[in-house]
């Protein structure tokens, strides 16, 4: 599981990297100083998920339990429906769609209790 998570966790940071700058140098003059701020808080939060799908991979090579790698895939589904839906209310102005935001963060909050358990739990190798 350590190379899918840390080839996951990669992509992601890639992805979130170029999100950035295309807010930067693309969203600053078509979108309100609001929506910029949100797809902002999308980036930020993408690419601190991308950090921590490393983090899991490197915790997966050394505490193998299925909280760890579950921890992983929550961190993914997070970034897909927080972020996500963070980038598609900033570019289409369509607010209900920050109501599903909140389902992203409690992904993100499951995730890093898995980790912790399964971290907790793990036996060191």
């Amino acid at each position: 599981m350590e190379r899918v998570f840390f080839l996951i966790g990669s992509v992601s940071a890639f992805i979130a990297v170029a999100l950035g700058a295309f807010a930067v140098h693309g969203l600053k003059n078509r979108l309100s100083q609001e929506m910029v701020n949100i797809f902002d808080v999308g980036v930020r939060y993408h690419f601190y998920h991308a950090l921590a799908l490393l983090a899991v991979a490197w915790a997966s090579s050394r505490w193998p339990r299925v909280e760890v790698a579950a921890a992983g895939w929550l961190f993914l589904a997070g970034t897909v429906i927080f972020s996500g839906s963070l980038y598609l209310l900033s570019l289409t102005g369509v607010r209900w769609l920050g109501a599903i935001t909140p389902i992203g963060g409690v992904a993100f909050l499951l995730g890093w209790l898995g980790l912790i358990w399964g971290v907790w739990k793990g036996a060191p190798t």
